[in-house]
């Protein structure tokens, strides 16, 4: 048998007995994450070890790429998972992680041999737009600068696309989400965070506060007050 699904047994021999007052209230009492991440499915990035969660702190998408299909009204997983968080759970925080040597942002900077993987070749359509801004915008980069610029800009497209998710679009407005961009540099072992101020990612450190990509404050665009007032 496969030794990692041979640990299976242990979950409940060792790991259920040193939580099961958690796993109990769960049971008993439901989920109320308040953190959707989305995340790439690259085994080597765990989100609950990243963040040192525990069961029931947070909601969970992974995919190649750590994608999110800009919203339409074809039913999806990642559109699913988003709306049920944000409408079912009332999650406030929303993280698009994405990750260094990540093998679905080389597919998009060099797509040969795509040809025969139709399904993942249409699925990372969704990141030409990282890969055109890098295209377009940056000087002449290195192979691995370029893969490193692409899988950044990624992450921002990525939040651009969730925005058009209307669960998601009401709730920045009414100020009661943050969306955040993450990169995880495996080989450093370092988090970075998308500074919505000056749109550049820089360390995460506990010293300093949170870079957010979107911070929650109301944005309504119609200020009828205003405009009764004029009339």
């Amino acid at each position: 048998m496969n030794e990692l699904i041979g640990r299976v047994f242990t979950f409940e021999t060792q790991v259920f007995p040193n939580q099961s007052a958690l796993y109990s209230h769960l049971a008993v009492n439901g989920q109320s994450p308040k953190t959707l991440i989305i995340s790439c499915a690259d085994s080597r990035v765990v989100p609950e070890q990243i963040v040192q969660a525990q069961p029931g702190d947070l909601f969970v998408c992974r995919n190649a790429g750590n994608i999110v299909p800009p919203f339409a009204t074809q039913n999806g997983g990642v559109s699913s998972t988003v709306e049920y968080a944000v409408m079912a759970l009332g999650v406030r925080d929303i993280i698009v992680c994405g990750h260094s040597d990540c093998g679905a942002m080389k597919a998009v900077a060099d797509p040969t041999g795509l040809e025969a993987m139709p399904n993942v070749a249409a699925w990372l359509r969704h990141s030409n737009a990282a890969r055109q801004v890098v295209d377009d915008c940056y000087v002449e980069l290195e192979p691995d600068e370029r893969l490193r610029a692409i899988s950044l800009e990624n992450i921002v497209a990525q939040l651009a696309h969730l925005r058009t998710h209307p669960s998601v679009a009401a709730g920045v407005a009414r100020g009661d989400i943050s969306l955040h961009g993450w990169y995880v540099d495996i080989h450093a072992g370092l988090i970075l965070g998308l500074d919505g101020k000056s749109g550049r990612f820089r360390a995460i450190r506990d010293d300093q506060s949170l870079p957010v990509a979107h911070k929650p404050a109301v944005r309504l665009a119609a200020d009828f007050p205003y405009l009764e007032a004029a009339e």
